[in-house]
């Protein structure tokens, strides 16, 4: 049982509310049932092609990760849709099969629709990725016109077992998600103060100790996000009200992840003593009084870091009371009119990203199934779906690059693995099975994660299948790798030349949202709203802060300049910085009655004339290395003229962009 606690424990504090766990599982589950079922009907009833057992796989897979209708009707449907576009997109690709460049011209017509689709919803993005792998499936497994009752078969089995596992094995579940991802915040809390732990025991405070704090700080940002999104009270009311029990978690949630920023700031200025963070820890509250009672209260910056953990340590016990006090009817979504659903407009201007992202994506799969071709005329197919994935949530051209280096370098080590794993199993049915299904799990399950691991699982799932069918050697495996290299490369350069994205034009975009977010807070302010109008923009301005995170990220990578990624961190930073003391301020600024005079409006215009600033360079503070100001070093109080303090720390933090007027 303890054990078994443990397991439990770490996953929650690895994975918030076990959402990447239920998504491996549901497509596993899906996978498995349908080849099952399929293989019953084979040997039981009638054989039946490798292709229809392709296309419930490939259903399977997208079924799982396209299809994000919001309820079960809706999902149902876009289910049905895509076995009548699977079975068509097939029946397509095997009429055509004898003429090849008509054929080769439909699929990037396919290609060229499906992309452009996404910008009509969530329903024709799903639509859209089976459309293209139905007629991968079709192009590469090449079935006969005889054997389109069969692949039917294939695909509607698939999309039923994918609708049965999503709503009755592992249906979505709000309120038990919710209270998951709270239990995992928790656990990431634990994490952050075994951290700090650590590095209280030594004598000396390292900057690689920092950049460890602020990690334990960024992972417990993302279950508190998670946390918040199982929450809908923006969409109930404009202004949640106190006292609502959905909004009451709200405010916990808020208030735990701000204590456990304080903690974190104050510690890098004094260090608590050891026995109070293991105390922390044990929640032995006993011991926390009297550690806290033994600190000498005339150092007052240790004494505001013991503060700020004995508010954790209060905010963690609210959290916990309120939530014991939520009902799963208080986290009911209403169903939006059918007058508020934007109308689908064709538009084929230039201007259009989502005509962009088509042109760019149907020219690289072209590019890619030349040389493809080139290279074989039997495996070119490989060549095709890198390039189209390699782009699939890409924001810049260094993502795209980032990406299929990850895809080529997973390819490459799952090869390796997987020809050393198919030799020794030799194609016995009773291993690959097994293994396969456990490799398939593995790879969706750290999908999120890391690409790279996707890849290097899926390569070794496709081994496998190769050694079961006998034709498992290492000169098919290399053709992969190079059609693998094609694709990727091909997707790269096309990202690079053809409606470049750059990342500073990502980046700028993302900052300019984090600006606008910024006034917003500070403008509500302004104006006197209330509290939780104030606390609900600030979780916006960490949403746009993360998109910031992430559009930041291609910069830090290897193979950018060696100077970049530790000035990148440094200007980060600054944003999470002020990302925190906007929290201090929205937080406090309505608890107190007199903050609103003269002196603190004037504040406030002198802050979003800093905005402001910030917005108009943009993207440059990232990329002019050495311009950023070090940190402030001053005494950071947080039990008392919070709202002031909150404004006047935002100020600090963005005149560190500009170090010459600091």
């Amino acid at each position: 049982m303890e054990i078994r606690s443990r397991v439990r424990d770490w996953l929650l504090a690895n994975d918030p509310a076990f959402s990447r766990l239920r998504q491996a599982t549901r497509i596993t589950a899906t996978i498995v049932t349908s080849v099952l079922l399929l293989m019953a009907f084979h040997f039981l009833i009638a054989p039946l092609p490798p292709a229809a057992y392709g296309l419930a796989v490939s259903l399977s897979i997208e079924g799982g990760l396209a299809v994000r209708d919001r309820t079960h009707g809706e999902q149902l449907v876009t289910r049905v849709i895509a076995v009548v576009v699977g079975v068509s997109m097939v029946a397509l690709a095997s009429l055509l099969e004898s003429h090849r460049y008509v054929s080769d011209v439909v699929f990037l017509t396919i290609i060229f629709l499906a992309v452009y689709g996404r910008s009509f919803g969530p329903r024709w993005f799903a639509v859209g990725m089976f459309a293209f792998m139905s007629y991968f499936i079709g192009a590469y497994l090449r079935p006969t016109a005889d054997q389109l009752p069969a692949l039917f078969l294939g695909a509607a089995v698939s999309a039923t077992v994918a609708h049965l596992v999503r709503t009755v094995l592992l249906p979505d579940n709000r309120y038990r998600d919710l209270l998951r991802a709270a239990a995992s915040v928790q656990q990431r809390v634990d994490q952050m103060l075994e951290e700090l732990l650590d590095v209280a025991r030594k004598p000396m405070l390292l900057e690689t100790d920092r950049t460890r704090l602020h990690r334990r700080e960024e992972r417990l940002k993302e279950a508190v996000l998670m946390a918040e999104s199982f929450i809908p009270t923006e969409n109930r009311r404009p202004e949640p009200e106190p006292g609502l029990a959905s909004s009451d978690v709200v405010i916990n949630l808020f208030d735990l992840h701000l204590a456990a920023e304080s903690v974190i700031v104050l510690s890098l200025q004094a260090m608590p003593p050891v026995a109070l963070i293991e105390a922390m820890l044990a929640r032995n509250t006993a011991e926390i009084e009297a550690e806290t009672a033994r600190i000498d209260k005339t150092n007052e910056r240790l004494a505001e870091t013991a503060k700020a953990l004995l508010w954790l340590r209060n905010v963690r016990q609210r959290l916990a009371r309120s939530l014991e006090n939520l009902d799963e009817h208080d986290l009911d979504d209403p169903s939006k009119p059918e007058t508020d659903r934007k109308p689908m407009r064709l538009d084929l201007s230039v201007d259009n990203p989502a005509l962009k992202s088509a042109i760019q994506i149907t020219l690289a799969t072209g590019i890619a199934m030349v040389f493809g071709l080139m290279l074989s005329r039997d495996r070119w197919f490989w060549a095709v779906l890198a390039a189209f994935l390699v782009f699939t949530n890409t924001r810049s051209r260094g993502d795209t690059a980032v990406k299929a280096l990850q895809r080529s370098a997973g390819t490459l080590f799952g090869i390796v693995v997987g020809i050393v794993v198919g030799t020794l199993v030799a194609g016995n049915i009773y291993l690959v099975l097994p293994l396969s299904a456990l490799c398939v799990f593995l790879a969706f399950y750290f999908l999120a994660v890391s690409y790279a691991t996707m890849t290097f699982f899926v390569s070794v799932v496709l081994s496998l299948l190769y050694s079961l069918m006998g034709v498992l050697t290492p000169e098919l495996l290399q053709l992969r790798l190079e059609e693998t290299l094609i694709g990727s490369i091909a997707g790269a350069a096309v990202a690079f030349v053809v409606f470049p994205t750059r990342t500073r034009t990502s980046l700028d975009a993302a900052i300019k949202s984090w600006c606008a977010e910024l006034t917003g807070l500070m403008q509500a302010a302004r104006e006197g709203q209330s509290g939780m109008a104030l606390i609900v923009r600030s979780q916006a301005l960490d949403r746009a802060y993360r998109d910031l995170a992430a559009a930041a990220k291609p910069l830090g990578v290897s193979w950018q300049l060696v100077t970049r990624p530790g000035h990148v961190r440094q200007t980060l930073a600054i944003f999470m910085g002020c990302t925190y003391w906007a929290r201090v301020f929205a937080r406090r600024v309505a608890d107190e009655a007199d903050a609103v005079d003269t002196t603190f409006l004037n504040d406030i215009d002198e802050n979003l004339a800093l905005v402001r600033s910030i917005e108009e360079k943009g993207a440059g503070y990232f990329y002019d290395v050495g311009r950023v100001a070090g940190p402030v070093d001053r005494h950071l109080p947080i039990s008392k003229d919070d709202a002031e303090l909150g404004l006047e720390m935002i100020g600090i933090s963005l005149n560190r962009l500009h170090p010459a007027a600091a």
